[in-house]
């Protein structure tokens, strides 16, 4: 690159994780797709569906590095 201002979209980090607008369009794609799900609408955390696991593989994504816990 050199030093002229070129205009990129930012893929945002919150601590470790992806977080600002492009987080937020991935949760909203994946629920809408069913990959990712909440138990109730108000719980606050989502868990990953079955369809989610087969569909994330697909992409390359090891979700073998994320650990079960209770919701």
């Amino acid at each position: 690159m050199n030093n002229e201002s070129v205009k990129v979209k930012p893929a945002k980090m919150c601590y470790s994780h992806i977080g600002g607008k492009l987080g937020q369009l991935l949760v909203e794609t994946f629920a809408e797709k069913g990959w990712i799900a909440k138990k109730t609408p108000t719980d606050k955390h989502f868990y990953i569906t079955e369809i989610g696991q087969t569909e994330l593989e697909k992409l390359g994504v090891d979700i073998s590095q994320i650990k079960p816990e209770d919701l």
